[in-house]
């Protein structure tokens, strides 16, 4: 059920370059349900921004919302500036998040992200180690000063990094540290740019996978048509990121 909560801040702190971890309670908070959906948070307390801003969750549960966003932008420097003990307007949970039941136990599964598409991947991570499934991480970032949670990740299951400039981890994208791999996955998972999903389908092509999108959006519940992506179903020429996603099976939506 989707619910307006004005959720108490609790934390908030930059963990990188204007990378913000923002730590919300409320009953909210158990309703996420699954990883990898979202929430739409209020930047101010009047119409100025307009718009909410879409934040994926991070982590979630016992009354605790963790959201990790970038703030580059009018709205989450706004965000950014909640202190503590102060309420943040938020509405959700949205979208679909992914499925844990697609991964086997016992086995291992396959989580890459880059940049902002990291965040979601670390409840997923979470709740994939709770189901018995060894999760092994492929993180990618621009350098060194926006890495984050590299040490949670890493309590977590195997975990590499990489960096663009070659600042941190292994210097390239996230497909390089995949090309070494020499593990057998029975799903991956992957959140980040466009080019990014492109790339790592591409190279786990015949292995389950689920990819989640980040599109601009509007509404955040279906409504506006601001986040439509096209599909490779005959039967269906588009999905709505917001509400049919942000999470689809691999091959679903148009790359």
């Amino acid at each position: 059920m989707i619910r307006n909560e004005r959720m108490k801040v609790t934390g908030q702190r930059e963990i990188a370059r204007n990378i913000y971890e923002l730590i919300l309670e409320g009953e909210l908070a158990d309703e996420v349900g699954e990883p990898g959906r979202f929430v739409h948070v209020r930047a101010g307390e009047t119409m100025d921004p307009l718009l909410r801003r879409p934040i994926s969750i991070a982590d979630y549960g016992d009354g605790r919302l963790t959201l990790i966003y970038r703030a580059d932008g009018y709205g989450t420097r706004v965000i950014s500036e909640k202190e503590r003990h102060g309420q943040a307007d938020v509405l959700g949970p949205l979208g679909n998040g992914f499925p844990v039941e697609a991964a086997v136990p016992g086995t291992k599964a396959l989580l890459v992200g880059g940049g902002v598409g990291v965040p979601p991947l670390y409840g997923l991570s979470r709740r994939l180690k709770e189901a018995g499934v060894e999760p092994v991480h492929v993180l990618g970032f621009q350098s060194d000063d926006v890495v984050f949670y590299e040490e949670e990740f890493s309590r977590l299951g195997e975990t590499h990094i990489a960096t663009v400039d070659g600042s941190r981890g292994k210097k390239g994208f996230v497909t390089d540290v995949l090309e070494s791999l020499i593990h057998e996955f029975s799903v991956y998972y992957s959140c980040g740019p466009l080019p990014m999903l492109k790339a790592v389908a591409d190279g786990m092509t015949g292995t389950e996978g689920y990819l989640s999108f980040e599109e601009r959006m509007g509404c955040g519940i279906g409504a506006c048509f601001a986040c439509v992506c096209h599909t490779d179903s005959n039967d269906r020429g588009y999905v709505k990121v917001c509400s049919d996603g942000p999470v689809f099976k691999a091959g679903v939506v148009t790359i």
